[in-house]
């Protein structure tokens, strides 16, 4: 098995209603899960080669509970990556070098779309609550903070899991914006967002 590390800003916006159920083992507001989740590593190898600066996206569907998998994904590679380190890439998030995210994608994920190769605009600002991410035609999110009613002031929400398999502790705002194009196509607006700052390898 590989040596690897992805460590960096992380977002995931879904069709849920802010606060997603998923976190806390409840079925997804409206029946189904769809949306995406996109991440800039900051640092990151796998073996020798390097992966700092990288950035990927993900689109993905499931009927029902996650749990009760048979789910669709969709990899989204930007194209500044060189042959190396889309090959690197494409190995991890398969699942099979190991991992706990990405090795319980790959149990509840029967079909995998062939990959998306383009440029990919992102921004994640976890403690400001902010983020996009676009991908030509094939992906459109904004996030920004859930605000009071009737005031200006913003909510800070955390959601702490330790220990848990996709992050430990993320911050909750709004998909303003949430919108894929292709094989998993979706079109939502004032959903669910998580920001959140996370180290991945072989062992989580």
């Amino acid at each position: 098995m590989a040596d690897w590390r992805l460590e960096g800003p992380y977002m995931k916006n879904c069709n849920c209603d802010p606060g997603c159920p998923c976190d806390f083992n409840a079925n997804p507001t409206h029946g189904s899960c769809e949306g995406m989740a996109a991440m800039i590593v900051e640092q990151g190898h796998f073996d020798e080669v390097n992966l700092d600066g990288v950035k990927w996206a993900f689109k993905y569907w499931w009927p029902g509970a996650l749990h009760e998998g048979h789910g669709a994904g969709q990899p989204i590679l930007d194209a500044s990556m060189s042959p190396e380190q889309m090959e690197a890439m494409g190995a991890i998030l398969s699942g099979q070098n190991g991992g706990t995210f990405y090795g319980i994608l790959s149990e509840i994920i029967d079909t995998f779309h062939d990959p998306v190769i383009a440029d990919i605009d992102i921004d994640i600002d976890v403690e400001k609550r902010r983020a996009r991410c676009a991908v030509g035609d094939a992906l459109e999110t904004s996030t920004e903070p859930i605000g009071t009613i009737g005031e200006e002031s913003e909510y800070s929400i955390q959601v702490k899991i330790p220990g848990g398999f996709e992050y430990d502790e993320a911050e909750i705002a709004m998909a303003t914006v949430l919108k894929g194009s292709g094989p998993i196509a979706f079109d939502h607006e004032r959903s669910h967002s998580s920001l959140a700052h996370v180290a991945r390898h072989p062992g989580n």
